[in-house]
């Protein structure tokens, strides 16, 4: 089956279910894993590079209301390549190409493939879509194995997790403006064994002020900037350190969004073990990925 996977998230659970070799068309953004990188690619961004923070924010939520994707579409190199199934993502962030865009592309393409449109917004939901494209692409015994290791290490935490204190955590995906991070970056501080202050499961990330935050007594901050690696976060992280210091909190630590967070695929469950180090080092002593401290 020749397959275009226009979502860093599709690209990495097709991979994950064996499908890396029917791959014939990614997204700009796929890196994951590393010879996703290698693949013809199908999308390009939409916004210019050099704007800052905030122009980021007003254009993303520009696109969102419009009902259009970060992603523009390479329609020709994508017809050309002929692929059989189309993955991509919904409409619930702007995270990738117009529907309306490639609704338009799919009327002159001759034999017209299958699309799949993925658009989780729980852990749940998540691991359902692995059944989704385990059952388009004939994996189901890969998704079986997939999810079950997925589910078994969500249960070990919960269950490592259980009787700790609860922690008070505010997740932050974005700092200029303030924005708390949504979907299911809310479960997963559940499961760790924190209570998220600001952010509702299954919910969109919502604009937020210092004033509130600080007004949530967060005890941990995390700071999973969007698609963005621990070291932007730490920069970013950095430079609101004097706003951070004021909300009280006693650690605020900067995490790789792009790789554990941002992405509704395989790695969600490795962001869940992360938080889960971060809020109870002693019952996780083990990190899943490097946590970069700052210091206020």
């Amino acid at each position: 089956m020749r397959i275009a996977s226009l979502s860093p998230a599709s690209t990495e659970m097709l991979f994950a279910l064996g499908h890396g070799d029917d791959i014939v068309a990614v997204s700009h953004a796929c890196d994951f894993p590393v010879s996703a990188q290698d693949l013809p690619r199908v999308t390009y961004p939409v916004l210019p590079e050099g704007l800052e923070a905030a122009e980021i924010d007003d254009a993303v939520r520009a696109l969102t209301e419009a009902g259009r994707g970060l992603y523009g579409l390479d329609g020709d190199r994508l017809r050309a390549l002929a692929p059989e199934l189309i993955v991509t993502r919904g409409s619930m962030t702007a995270a990738g190409v117009s529907e309306e865009e490639l609704q338009a592309l799919l009327t002159r393409m001759d034999p017209r493939p299958e699309v799949i449109i993925l658009d989780p917004t729980t852990i749940g939901e998540v691991l359902g879509d692995v059944r989704t494209l385990a059952s388009a692409t004939d994996s189901k015994d890969a998704a079986v194995d997939l999810i079950r290791d997925a589910a078994d290490r969500i249960d070990r935490v919960r269950v490592t997790a259980r009787g700790a204190r609860r922690v008070r955590v505010a997740a932050l995906e974005w700092l200029d403006p303030i924005r708390a991070a949504g979907l299911w970056t809310p479960q997963l501080i559940e499961y760790a064994g924190g209570d998220d202050v600001l952010g509702f499961a299954g919910e969109q990330s919502e604009p937020t002020s210092w004033e509130e935050l600080t007004a949530m007594q967060p005890e941990v901050v995390v700071v999973m900037l969007r698609d963005s690696d621990a070291e932007q976060g730490l920069d970013e992280a950095e430079a609101f350190a004097d706003e951070l210091a004021a909300t009280g909190a006693r650690r605020v630590v900067a995490v790789d969004s792009a790789a554990l967070f941002s992405r509704p695929g395989a790695r969600l469950v490795s962001g869940l073990e992360l938080v889960a180090h971060v809020l109870h080092p002693d019952r996780f002593p083990d990190a899943a990925a490097p946590v970069l401290e700052v210091l206020l």
